[in-house]
């Protein structure tokens, strides 16, 4: 991979995407790092890069989020320490203790988690982890900043006695206060601070009567601050320690000093790897801002952006709360190069920066705002020609700018280099000037390069249509309304809409009628051709997007009828369980029922209690809670015995059917029993027995034990005739 060039980046605008990120940097050193970003010459470097990039943007959804990379810049302390017998100042320490002890968090961190990051780990694996720095400065310095009592002995012993100097000071000097007050000499202040001294505030009258040094007087002069003679030897004396005091913390911090200029190259390494961090922080806050994200990155000569935006457009418009229009676009070795035609202010000259500065941001290191399915290859070069390139220190005008752009192009062109041309060939002569855009075309084609050009040129455009391994493109623009639809559509030239602009910017009609006559009649033809593809397409869309809504419709209908479905389903279960429970207590109640008439018969106790015993029992059996496994297995037994008792029951149910039919014959063939008083009788269609009281024209009144009931003697049967 070739370094990208300066003027491609100056094209694409990458210095403004530079900027947004160096805002989101949080240190100095991070800052500076951001603004020297450029595209990576070694592809391991890049890749590295691209995954740090990925890993910090997927820590923002994680719960383990990476600690905090803040730090002072110890850039002055690193020069200081390259230098023999300089001292590093206190504040310096605590900078170098700071950015030290984040290293080391980070670090340790990194060896953690180092599934979930890791070639973030690996970039922190190559720096070293030592405690000693920390350690060796907050032996010396407490977490205020300042040096430590016990830094030394000889500091230890300084302090000691200046404690005790005060001491004596604070108690010469109030002793004199009081005497003086008591002797009437002092002001209702009585005392105040000058030159960090305490002093008395002498009454201006009494002031040869105080003995000791006048440190000065107030405004009106009706007050003398004197420090009285019995504190000055002390304070001499304080004066004397704290400059011993200052000698030794000097020669402490040097001893320090010392100690740190082995650890130079570390402190270098540190400072690096933080405002590294920084970048990459910066990058996956600059990504998740706009959604960005790694394509897949493929071996071969393949680009297939979808749904790609301009980061700058769509920074700009989140902003302002306007919509941004993606565009997806496709280059492979079977379509290696694109003209784009079509009206001006359709977005030709976005889509080719879009392609341009994605592709300079992923060989950067940064994710890019494409859909997560897109994939792009990496290129050795990126050509452009974007925009007004006149050159007025050079006298030169556009066109010739341009030439000599081209001749730059020709020399640097081939398989591996992506090329981004706006207006191509425009400047000179329309037919010479296409021409000779023509002749370039042919030879970045011949040469295997990859590309996009935008032109109005028609022999461009049947260019792109004749060879093999290119094609063209237009923006989609609404014939009626003539406004930009900001979708490209590859595969069809686009028209200029020339003379449907004019109309609609109020150029008269009759004008545009002579301007039409004055060009070729073929060329006429062509662009209307052109125009009336697109409408046609546009018709496509429409069609096409009817379709879509309707397929939309179609699924939420069956989604509906599905839900509907499930719910009857499940009605229909429920009432098969309450049928099965029905069953279930009409059989109870039978088995119940038998057991009543036999007792109605033998009137024996013992054996009701035990058949009410076994049912209960046999009904117990069956609550005994189950494993959910056993029953799921039993459910789908029972449903298997409930499907074969229904088949049978069926089947008994026509058995019975046919034997009441056989027995009803028999019955009717069969010599009916005269029913007397006394007899045992039931009803035709009951179980329960009773016995006759009365017979009174042809109805009998039935005794059942509980009650009595008068039915008629053709609805009884004979169970047993009464004895004689």
């Amino acid at each position: 991979m070739h370094q990208i060039h300066h003027k491609t980046l100056q094209d694409l605008e990458f210095s403004t995407v530079l900027s947004q990120v160096e805002e989101l940097c949080s240190t100095e050193p991070g800052k500076e790092k951001a603004l020297q970003i450029l595209p990576y010459t070694q592809k391991e470097r890049l890749f590295a890069a691209l995954k740090q990039t990925s890993e910090y943007v997927a820590s923002f959804d994680n719960n383990n989020s990476i600690p905090g990379h803040y730090f002072d810049s110890i850039s002055q302390e690193i020069k200081l320490l390259g230098i023999e017998n300089t001292l590093i100042e206190l504040g310096g320490f605590k900078k170098i203790t700071g950015i030290s002890g984040t290293v080391n968090v980070h670090i340790l961190f990194f060896r953690k988690f180092k599934e979930y990051y890791p070639t973030l780990h690996e970039m922190a694996n190559e720096v070293e982890y030592t405690t000693a720095i920390v350690q060796e400065i907050n032996n010396i310095i407490d977490r205020f900043g300042e040096i430590k009592d016990d830094a030394s002995e000889t500091l230890s012993a300084i302090r000691k006695s200046i404690n005790e100097v005060r001491g004596k000071i604070n108690q010469s000097f109030l002793s004199a206060l009081q005497s003086c007050n008591s002797a009437g000499y002092l002001d209702d202040i009585r005392e105040t601070v000058v030159e960090n001294r305490r002093v008395l505030a002498v009454k201006a009258m009494y002031r040869k009567r105080v003995k000791g040094a006048i440190m000065g007087s107030s405004k009106t002069g009706s007050i003398v601050y004197i420090e009285p003679d019995t504190t000055l030897k002390y304070s001499r004396e304080l004066n004397n320690l704290e400059y011993e005091e200052k000698e030794e913390i000097k020669r402490i911090l040097k001893a320090l000093t010392d100690f740190l200029r082995p650890y130079a190259p570390l402190l270098q390494d540190y400072q690096d790897f933080l405002a590294a961090t920084d970048v990459i922080a910066a990058k996956a806050k600059y990504a998740a801002e706009m959604n960005a994200v790694l394509p897949e990155i493929t071996g071969e000569k393949t680009m297939n952006l979808i749904d790609a935006f301009h980061p700058l457009l769509y920074l700009t418009n989140k902003r302002k709360g306007e919509k941004t229009y993606p565009q997806t676009i496709s280059l492979k070795q079977d379509n290696r190069i694109i003209v784009i035609s079509g009206p001006n202010a359709g977005g030709k000259s976005i889509t080719l920066k879009t392609v341009g500065l994605l592709q300079v941001m992923l060989q950067s290191g940064m994710l890019v705002p494409v859909h997560p399915r897109s994939e792009m290859c990496l290129f050795d070069r990126i050509l452009t020609d974007i925009g007004d390139n006149q050159s007025i220190e050079n006298h030169l005008s556009t066109y010739s700018y341009r030439l000599k752009n081209m001749n730059f192009f020709l020399r640097k062109c081939n398989s591996q280099t992506l090329f981004l041309i706006d207006e191509f060939g425009t400047g000179s002569d329309p037919e010479l000037g296409g021409a000779l855009a023509e002749t370039f075309l042919e030879e970045f084609y011949h040469r295997e390069a990859f590309g996009i050009i935008t032109t109005h040129y028609a022999n461009l455009k049947m260019l792109a249509n004749e060879l093999p391994y290119a094609s063209n493109a237009n923006m989609l623009f609404d014939s009626k309304s003539l406004e930009p639809v900001f979708r490209l559509i590859v595969g069809e030239a686009g028209s200029s809409f020339t003379f449907e602009v004019a109309q609609k910017n109020g150029i008269p009609y009759s004008l545009i009628n002579r301007a039409k006559k004055k060009i070729e009649r073929g060329k006429v033809r062509f662009d209307a051709t052109i125009a009336k593809l697109q409408k046609e397409r546009n018709r496509m869309e429409k069609t096409s997007r009817q379709l879509k809504d309707e397929e939309v419709k179609a699924r939420e209908e069956a989604t509906r009828l599905e839900s509907l479905n499930e719910r009857i389903q499940s009605k229909l279960e429920s009432y098969q369980q309450l049928f099965d429970h029905n069953q279930r207590m009409i059989y109870l109640g039978n088995k119940i029922n038998d057991i009543a008439e036999k007792y109605f018969t033998d009137k024996k106790k013992r054996p009701l209690i035990s058949e009410f015993l076994k049912i209960v029992e046999t009904e117990n059996s069956k609550r005994k809670p189950k494993a959910p496994k056993e029953k799921k297995k039993e459910k789908i037994k029972k449903e298997q015995v409930a499907r074969e008792m229904e088949k049978k029951a069926e089947v008994i149910r026509e058995k019975k059917k046919e034997e009441k039919k056989e027995a009803v014959r028999q019955e009717k063939n069969k010599p009916k029993p005269v029913l007397k008083i006394g007899d045992r009788v039931r009803m035709l269609e009951g179980k329960a027995v009773g016995s006759i009281e009365t017979i009174e024209k042809n109805k009998a009144v039935v005794n059942y034990g509980l009650f009595t009931t008068n039915v008629s003697l053709d609805q009884l049967e004979l169970v047993q005739a009464m004895k004689k």
